[in-house]
């Protein structure tokens, strides 16, 4: 068992401004996925330009703030606003939802689309590939933070971790690690292979959704909970769960429907 090294979520405090881990893996995300637009859009052949790139994450930024906030009052955080109702806007007291980042980026990135006239597969299969560096750093934060550990185990990389109201060191999956490294690091590397030549509309999104569905579903089976919420049913079945399918299904779905019925993508000049 690893004891846990209970890091200090604030890495720099400047007079009465304190400056959170978390807030730096924000940053991380944000910096990785324009740097690696940009590069994509420098690529022989690609329809677009870094200025669009530039743009796009400005309308993504606002979609993962908006989309995760509002995501995680909605989901999780009902309870929360019901005995505050300001909750929604201390931002401060933590609390983001994955899908309803998700969600928010997407509402984003079609109003996009629709202002540059583009398909909004076409966007979307672009940025695909740019968030799981962004997804990597932000549970890196939560593990910093000290929050979405796993059950109680007894493998040999559990983290040792006391309980918050006990003080009881208990053994745990550091389920932030796991997601870490398959939502995000190998997410991104898998989405960036497969996005490194022209494919058919919709299935470079399609396999981000895919995996990202899969592996989310994976890691939920070791996760704990949000204890407002609990098990849906059974001791098995969360909430991340059951937002990961229509993932999963829209994931497939793409995936398919590109292999059978391809239509070529708007991202790349004509041959």
């Amino acid at each position: 068992m690893i004891r846990y090294p209970n890091i200090d979520p604030i890495a720099v405090s400047l007079g009465p401004l304190n400056v959170h881990w978390y807030g730096i893996m924000y940053i991380i995300g944000f910096g990785a996925a324009w740097w690696l637009g940009r590069r994509v859009a420098a690529r022989p052949g690609s329809t677009w330009k870094t200025d669009d790139v530039d743009d796009l994450l400005f309308w993504a930024m606002v979609g993962v703030i908006l989309g995760g906030r509002i995501g995680y009052v909605l989901i999780y955080g009902r309870d929360l606003m019901q005995e505050d109702l300001l909750y929604p806007l201390k931002i401060w007291k933590g609390g983001m939802s994955f899908h309803g980042a998700l969600a928010g980026v997407i509402i984003a990135l079609l109003a996009f689309a629709r202002s540059r006239r583009r398909n909004w597969l076409d966007v979307l299969d672009f940025a695909a590939p740019l968030p799981g560096i962004g997804i990597l750093a932000g549970r890196l934060g939560n593990f910093i933070n000290n929050e979405l550990w796993g059950a109680p185990t007894t493998v040999p990389w559990a983290f040792g971790v006391p309980d918050r109201v006990t003080g009881e060191v208990i053994a745990r999956h550091p389920s932030q690690l796991y997601e870490a490294c398959f939502e995000g690091l190998l997410m991104f590397l898998l989405v960036w292979w497969f996005a490194r030549k022209p494919r058919a509309r919709g299935m470079v999104f399609g396999l981000a959704l895919t995996w990202y569905a899969i592996v989310r579903g994976l890691a939920e089976t070791v996760r704990l909970p949000d204890e407002q919420i609990g098990y849906l049913a059974g001791d098995w079945l969360t909430m991340g769960m059951v937002l990961s399918i229509p993932m999963y299904v829209v994931g497939t779905t793409l995936l398919a429907s590109g292999w059978t019925r391809p239509k070529r993508s708007g991202n790349w000049a004509a041959a």
